[in-house]
C-alpha cells in the first residue's frame, strides 16, 4: 500500500494530512511550522510515504530543505494549481486544505516548483531589500515635493544625490515649511547611505561571479540585471528550450481560446516580478542609451517603429530573457551581429 501527505502549512503551525492510494484518509496530525516538528510527526505516522506536498509560501523552501535533508520525499507545488483543487472544498480550513494537498499527491495532478539554492535565495532578498530602499526613498521624495507644492515652491529634476541641497537652497528661508521637512530630510540622507552600501554589496558578489559577468556582456544588461536573472533562474538546466524563459517571467501574451474565440491578450506577468522588471529596464538602456549597434537593437527598434516604444520593450526584454539563458547555458559570449553596408541600409529603406 502507497501513503501520501499533504502538509497546508502556516506561521506557526502546519496540519498534516495522510491518505492511502485510494484516497481513504488514514491520519491527520498537527505540527509546528519547522522541519524538526513536522519529520517528528510524521516519523510518529510509522507509514512509508511515498510523496509529502507542500504549497508554495515563504517558509516552504526553508521546510523542503530541512525534510529533504532527512531523506523525505518532500515536493514544493505550485500555488495557482493547489488552490484550484482546494476551492472544490465546501470550508475553508487548513484541515481541508491539507486534505486537497493529499489528494493532489495521490492523483499526481500538480506541477513541481523548483526550490532554489540557498544562495540564490539570498542574493534575491539582498536585490529585494535594495528595491524596497529605492521606493521608499522615492515616496518620501514626492511627499516632500507635495510639501513645496503647496507653498509654490517647484524643485524641478535633481539628482537623487543632489535632492537635498536643491530643498534647503529653494526652501530654506521658509520658517513655517522647514521644520516639515528636515526631519524628512535627515530620513532620506540615512536611507541613500545604506542604499549605497546595498549597491556596494551587489557589486562586490557579481565583480567575482563568472555567470554575471558574462551575462553584463549583453549591451543594457547591468550588474543589478545580471545578478536579478542568475538568481531566479539558479539552475539553466531547469528549461528545456530557452525561450520557455520569457514565458516563465512572464513576458509573453496570456491567450483565451474558447470554441470560436480566440483572444490574445498583455503579457502574462507571472513569474518572478523583480527580474521582469530587471529586464524590462535593461531593455529599455538597450534601445534608448546604448548607442553601439547590434542585431539585437536593430531589431528591437524596427519594433518600436511599427509598434511604438512600449511593446518594444518587452519585445526585447523577452528576447534578451532568451538570449542571456543560451549564453548561460552554452558558456558563450553576446553576439552583436553583423552591421548592414550603407548600401543594403539604404537599399532596404
Amino acid at each position: 500500500m502507497r501513503y501520501f501527505a499533504g502538509l497546508d502549512v502556516s506561521l506557526e503551525e502546519t496540519a498534516i494530512c495522510v491518505v492511502d492510494e485510494n484516497g481513504i484518509l488514514v491520519k491527520e496530525v498537527r505540527a509546528g511550522s519547522e522541519p524538526e516538528a513536522i519529520i517528528a510527526a510524521l516519523q510518529k505516522v510509522g507509514l512509508p510515504l511515498e510523496r509529502i506536498g507542500l504549497e508554495a509560501c515563504s517558509l516552504t523552501a526553508w521546510l523542503h530543505d530541512g525534510l529533504r535533508q532527512a531523506g523525505l520525499p518532500a515536493i514544493c507545488i505550485e500555488t495557482r494549481q493547489a488552490n484550484a483543487a482546494m476551492k472544490t472544498m465546501p470550508n475553508k480550513t487548513d484541515r481541508n486544505d491539507a486534505r486537497a494537498l493529499a489528494q493532489i499527491m495521490r492523483t499526481g495532478w500538480y506541477r513541481e516548483v523548483h526550490i532554489k539554492t540557498r544562495q540564490c535565495r539570498l542574493w534575491r532578498s539582498l536585490l529585494v531589500a535594495r528595491r524596497t530602499v529605492i521606493n521608499e526613498m522615492r515616496s518620501i521624495e514626492n511627499v516632500v515635493r507635495a510639501i513645496l507644492r503647496e507653498a509654490g515652491i517647484k524643485l524641478g529634476t535633481p539628482s537623487r544625490t543632489a535632492f537635498a541641497d536643491r530643498v534647503r537652497e529653494r526652501a530654506g528661508d521658509d520658517a513655517l515649511v522647514m521644520p516639515l521637512i528636515e526631519p524628512l530630510l535627515t530620513i532620506l540622507a540615512t536611507m541613500l547611505r545604506e542604499f549605497a552600501r546595498l549597491t556596494k554589496q551587489v557589486l562586490d558578489i557579481v565583480r567575482p561571479e563568472p555567470i554575471c559577468r558574462r551575462l553584463m556582456s549583453v549591451p543594457g544588461v547591468g550588474p543589478i540585471t545580471a545578478l536579478a536573472f542568475r538568481a531566479t533562474i539558479d539552475s539553466p538546466d531547469r528549461f528545456r528550450h530557452s525561450r520557455n524563459v520569457g514565458a516563465h517571467l512572464g513576458l509573453t501574451p496570456g491567450r483565451y481560446q474558447s470554441g470560436e474565440t480566440d483572444i490574445q491578450g498583455k503579457v502574462s506577468r507571472c513569474g518572478d516580478e523583480l527580474a521582469r522588471t530587471a529586464l524590462y529596464e535593461a531593455a529599455h538602456t538597450l534601445l534608448v542609451r546604448s548607442h553601439k549597434w547590434s542585431s539585437l537593437r536593430a531589431w528591437g527598434m524596427q519594433i518600436a517603429k511599427r509598434r511604438g516604444m512600449a511593446r518594444a520593450r518587452v519585445a526585447v526584454a523577452r528576447k534578451l530573457a532568451v538570449i542571456l539563458h543560451r549564453m548561460w547555458r552554452d558558456q558563450t559570449e553576446f553576439r552583436f551581429g553583423k552591421e548592414p553596408s550603407a548600401t543594403a541600409s539604404r537599399a532596404a529603406a
